[in-house]
C-alpha cells in the first residue's frame, strides 16, 4: 500500500488516517460539506481523493462517499495482487521440471554444507548430536580445552548417558595434565571412552557414520557438515587407525627412556624439528604450548651436547635417536 505525504511531510496510508483527517473526513460526511480552511491541517483528505472540490463554490470541499473511495484505492492493489499471482504461476511452472529431477536424487542434497560462524556451527552440532542413536566419535587435538568449551561438550554429551550410545573421544597426551580435561572426564563417566595421542589429526566429530563435523578454516569460524557416505566413511576409517593406536587415559604412556635420557616426546620433537617445521608449529603439532615445547628442545639440545640450533638438527640425524620410529 503507497504512503501519501502530506505538505508537512507527515506520512499517512488510507488504512491509518491520522487523527484529525479521521474527524474532518466523518463531519464532511455527515454534513455533506466542510469548508476548506477546515482541512489545512490534515491535506492527506486530498491527496488521498477523499475530499475533492465543490463545484459550485471553491472554498467548501465536498465528502467522497466510501464505498467510491475504498473502491478507487483497492483497485491498484487488486490489480497488484493479480500481478503477483500470474508471478507465482510463471514461477512454479518454470521450477517444476527441476523439482522432479532433484527428487530422484535426494542423497546428494545436502553432501557437504558450509557452516559460517560459531552460533551456526554450534546450533547445527547440537542438533545432529541430539539425534544420536548408536555412535558418537569425536578428536579433540591440542591440549586441555577451555572451560566454555568443556561446558558446551558436557552440556552435548550429558543427554546422550545412559541410552546405550557408544561414545569414544581421542585426545593428544598433553590433556592428561589438564585439570579441567580431567574434570569433564569424571563428569561424563565411563560411557565416554578416552583414549590419548602424541599427534592427532584437526578436530573431527563424527554421528552415527552418517554426519561428520570438520573444521574448514584454522579460526574454526567455518566448518564442514558432511553427509556423503564415502567421506563419512573414510574419517570413520582414520579416526580407528588413530584409535588403535591410542592409550586409555586410565593406563600409563609407554615413553621409554633412552640412554641419553631422551623422552618420547623429545624424540617427537626431533622427528619435527628435522623435517624442519618451527617451534609453533611443533607445538600446534603435539598439543602443547610453545613455551613448553622450546623446553623440551633445550633439554635435547643438553642431551646431545648441542651449542647451537643447526648443530642439533646435525646431532640428531647423527644420533640415531629417531631409529626406533622409522
Amino acid at each position: 500500500m503507497q504512503i501519501k505525504m502530506n505538505e508537512s511531510g507527515h506520512p499517512h496510508t488510507p488504512a491509518a488516517l491520522c487523527e484529525e483527517g479521521s474527524k474532518l473526513y466523518a463531519s464532511a460526511l455527515r454534513t455533506g460539506r466542510i469548508a476548506r480552511s477546515e482541512v489545512y491541517g490534515a491535506p492527506c483528505l486530498l491527496d488521498l481523493a477523499l475530499l475533492h472540490p465543490d463545484p459550485d463554490d471553491t472554498d467548501w470541499l465536498r465528502p467522497t462517499p466510501p464505498s467510491a473511495a475504498l473502491a478507487q484505492l483497492l483497485q491498484p492493489i487488486e490489480r497488484e495482487i493479480l500481478e503477483r499471482r500470474r508471478t507465482v504461476v510463471e514461477l512454479s511452472d518454470v521450477f517444476e521440471p527441476f523439482m522432479a529431477i532433484s527428487a530422484l536424487d535426494p542423497p546428494t542434497t545436502h553432501a557437504i554444507t558450509v557452516l559460517e560462524g560459531l552460533s551456526r556451527i554450534n546450533a547445527s552440532l547440537d542438533r545432529v548430536v541430539a539425534g544420536c542413536s548408536y555412535e558418537l566419535l569425536t578428536v579433540q587435538p591440542g591440549g586441555g580445552r577451555d572451560a566454555g568449551a568443556l561446558s558446551k561438550g558436557l552440556n552435548r554429551v550429558q543427554p546422550l548417558l545412559g541410552r546405550g550410545i557408544q561414545m569414544r573421544t581421542l585426545y593428544q597426551h598433553t590433556a592428561r595434565h589438564t585439570e579441567l580435561t580431567l574434570t569433564y572426564l569424571d563428569q561424563v563417566g565411563p560411557e565416554v571412552e578416552v583414549r590419548t595421542l602424541e599427534e592427532i589429526i584437526d578436530r573431527l566429530i563424527v554421528v552415527d557414520r552418517e554426519v561428520a563435523f570438520i573444521p574448514a578454516r584454522s579460526d574454526r569460524q567455518v566448518a564442514l557438515e558432511l553427509r556423503h557416505p564415502g567421506l563419512v566413511a573414510y574419517l570413520v576409517g582414520v579416526f580407528d587407525q588413530f584409535w588403535n593406536l591410542a592409550v586409555p587415559i586410565r593406563e600409563e604412556i609407554p615413553y621409554d627412556l633412552k640412554t641419553e635420557g631422551i623422552t618420547g616426546v623429545q624424540r617427537s620433537i626431533a622427528r619435527l624439528l628435522i623435517e624442519g617445521h618451527v617451534d609453533e608449529a611443533i607445538a600446534r603439532r603435539l598439543g602443547m604450548n610453545v613455551r613448553t615445547c622450546r623446553s623440551h628442545i633445550a633439554k635435547l639440545a643438553a642431551a646431545l651436547g648441542s651449542g647451537s640450533r643447526a648443530q642439533l638438527g646435525y646431532l640428531i640425524a647423527q644420533s640415531g635417536i629417531l631409529e626406533e620410529d622409522q
